[in-house]
C-alpha cells in the first residue's frame, strides 16, 4: 500500500485515478467527493489526479479526508495564478499535510488562454519563481508532450505527467527522461466490451481534445495522420488512446504503458457522464482487474 513516506515513485505506486469530477467546486458535492477519495485510498490506488485547471485549494479537502494517498493537480495551468500565490498555497498545504500534495503544472493550450505566448519560456520563468519561493523541484511535475518540455520535466521537476498519449509516446518519453525521473502518463479506460458502443463513448469524449493543436501535433509526431484526428478521431486513434473491452484486454493495455517505461499510470474512467458523475462503481472494477 502506498504511504506518505518513501520515494515519490514508491508513494505513487503503479496506478492512480485521474478525474475532473473530484475537484471541490460545489460545496454541496464536497461530502461526496471526500467519500470517493477515501474509497480510492481503500482500493489501494496510489494517487488522485485532479483534472482541469486545478490548484492546491482543490486538493486540500481530499487530502484532509484521507490518510496517505497523494493528491496531484493535472494540471494547474501556469496562466491560472502567479507563482508567488502557488508557492504560498503549496507551503500552507505542506505545513499541515507534509508530503501529500504534488504540484502538476502545464502550459495549457492557445485556444483556451487569452494572451497565450512563448509557452516554454513561460514555464521556465514560472519554475524559476517557484525555486526562489522554496517549492522543491521534487514536489512538482510537468504536463510534457514534446522533447523540450520533457527535458525540462527531467531537469527542473520530479518528472512528467503526459496526458492523452500512447505506450509509444511513453517509450520515447522514457528515453528522453532517462531512468531517474518520474513518468506517469494518463490513460483513458471505457469499461465497455461492445466495440461500437465503446468507441462511441470514447469518440464523444475525445472530440474536444482534437480541437487543441498540442494534442493533434503530438499524434502526428507519433505517426498518425490528418484523417486520424478528423471527425472525432479514427478507430485507429480511439483504440490507441483508450482501453476498452474485457478485463484481460484492459489489463494488457495498461500493462503496455509499464512495459514502455511508465512508473505510474493515471487512469481516467470515461463514461457518458464523465466530468459530472463520480464513477465509483467503475473504479471498484478497475481496482479488481488491476490486482
Amino acid at each position: 500500500m502506498s504511504q506518505s513516506t518513501g520515494t515519490l515513485k514508491e508513494r505513487l505506486g503503479r496506478h492512480g485515478v485521474w478525474d475532473v469530477a473530484l475537484r471541490a467546486e460545489d460545496p454541496a458535492r464536497r461530502g461526496e467527493q471526500e467519500d470517493a477519495a477515501a474509497e480510492l485510498e481503500e482500493l489501494d490506488f496510489g494517487a488522485i489526479w485532479l483534472g482541469g485547471n486545478s490548484t492546491a485549494a482543490h486538493a486540500t479537502p481530499l487530502i484532509e479526508a484521507t490518510h496517505h494517498i497523494t493528491v496531484g493537480t493535472s494540471i494547474q495551468s501556469v496562466w491560472q495564478q502567479d507563482a508567488t500565490t502557488t508557492a504560498a498555497d503549496f507551503a500552507r498545504l505542506e505545513s499541515s499535510h507534509p508530503g501529500r500534495f504534488l504540484l502538476g503544472l502545464g502550459v495549457s493550450h492557445g485556444p483556451r488562454v487569452e494572451g497565450y505566448h512563448r509557452p516554454y519560456s513561460t514555464m521556465v520563468g514560472y519554475l524559476d519563481e517557484l525555486d526562489k519561493a522554496g517549492v522543491p523541484a521534487g514536489r512538482r511535475v510537468l504536463a510534457a508532450l514534446g522533447p523540450k518540455m520533457l527535458n525540462l520535466a527531467g531537469g527542473r521537476a520530479a518528472g512528467a505527467i503526459p496526458y492523452l498519449v500512447t505506450p509509444e509516446h511513453t517509450a520515447q518519453a522514457r528515453e528522453i527522461l532517462g531512468q531517474g525521473p518520474l513518468l506517469a502518463p494518463e490513460f483513458k479506460v471505457v469499461l465497455e466490451q461492445n466495440p461500437t458502443r465503446a468507441r462511441e463513448i470514447a469518440r464523444a469524449y475525445l472530440a474536444r481534445y482534437l480541437e487543441l493543436p498540442n494534442y493533434t501535433d503530438n499524434f502526428l509526431r507519433l505517426g498518425f495522420d490528418e484523417s486520424d484526428v478528423a471527425g472525432g478521431g479514427s478507430d485507429r486513434l480511439i483504440d490507441a488512446v483508450f482501453a476498452w473491452g474485457d478485463d484481460d484486454r484492459i489489463r494488457r493495455r495498461v500493462h503496455a504503458f509499464h512495459e514502455a517505461g511508465a512508473d505510474h499510470v493515471a487512469l481516467q474512467v470515461v463514461t457518458e457522464d464523465t466530468g459530472r458523475a463520480i464513477p465509483r462503481e467503475q473504479w471498484r472494477r478497475l481496482a479488481l482487474l488491476l490486482r
